[in-house]
């Protein structure tokens, strides 16, 4: 039976690694907004501690690399209360040391959770949204999905992946009155840098000193010191699924404004110089 009306909330969330940080706070604004949220995450008592008691809350046990519980989260959140409205993939966690340096059991430990993981709860909530005709999937990214560098290669493939899956997305599902939208924050004041969502590889290679290894030596000083602000990044969440046509991609930070002109700058200066090269591999015309 289900507990809530529809209309009882502006919409129902379902937010996966909501214990903590972000995902967190992305639920506190949700639920400050007049909606019901699902906050899912592997530390139920976490999520009851960030968030208190409210008939608009429920908690959920959900480690998004195992398929049969973010079934049975979904299908806890149809029970409670009817529907799925929005769904934000947040859970996730880095991976910083050089491509060498990265080991194969981190690096596929990441691909599991930030990549087959998302996949698991989107394929659980998708036939959801589709009987309603209506929804908005938010996969979270990073400046990283947009441009790679050194030191979080292995990270940014995942959000690489990330992209490639929304863009897909966003084509297939808008004929079904469902959106989908990636959102690539920069660095905000957050605990991703903290060893809690943060793995840094063991292996250092002094080859790499000046390049990952500089990274790694960045990224323990501006740790807890990011320019972006996780409360702003949470309204704009709010704000984002408020909007009428909601974008494909949704930079957050000036520093990934900075990024992606960079980044789009040097694809147009550099398929200008080949161009001449590109153009000769097509058969005659």
């Amino acid at each position: 039976m289900v507990d809530v009306t529809r209309n009882d909330f502006k919409r129902v969330w379902f937010i996966t690694g909501a214990s903590r940080g972000l995902g967190a706070l992305i639920a506190k604004a949700a639920l400050a907004d007049g909606n019901a949220v699902v906050a899912a995450g592997r530390n139920v008592a976490a999520i009851a501690e960030h968030l208190g008691n409210s008939p608009a809350l429920l908690p959920v046990a959900l480690d998004v690399t195992d398929e049969v519980q973010a079934k049975t989260a979904v299908e806890a959140a149809v029970e409670k209360f009817g529907r799925v409205d929005v769904l934000v993939n947040n859970a996730g966690f880095g991976l910083l040391g050089a491509i060498e340096e990265s080991s194969d059991a981190d690096v596929r430990r990441m691909y599991d959770t930030n990549v087959f993981g998302l996949l698991n709860i989107t394929r659980a909530v998708l036939p959801v949204m589709r009987s309603q005709r209506s929804g908005h999937v938010i996969n979270m990214s990073s400046i990283g999905g947009y441009r790679s560098g050194p030191g979080f290669g292995a990270y940014s493939s995942t959000k690489f992946a990330v992209e490639g899956l929304t863009e897909a997305l966003y084509a297939e599902l808008k004929p079904l009155g469902i959106h989908a939208t990636v959102v690539e924050p920069g660095y905000f004041r957050t605990d991703f840098l903290d060893k809690s969502s943060l793995v840094v590889a063991r292996e250092v290679i002094e080859d790499y000193d000046q390049t990952s290894g500089n990274v790694r030596r960045v990224a323990a000083s501006l740790n807890h010191n990011q320019p972006g602000n996780p409360d702003k990044l949470a309204a704009a969440i709010v704000e984002l699924v408020d909007a009428r046509t909601p974008p494909l991609r949704l930079p957050l930070g000036t520093d990934t404004l900075k990024a992606i002109a960079e980044k789009n700058a040097y694809v147009t200066q550099e398929t200008e110089t080949w161009k001449a090269l590109s153009e000769s591999t097509d058969f005659p015309t």
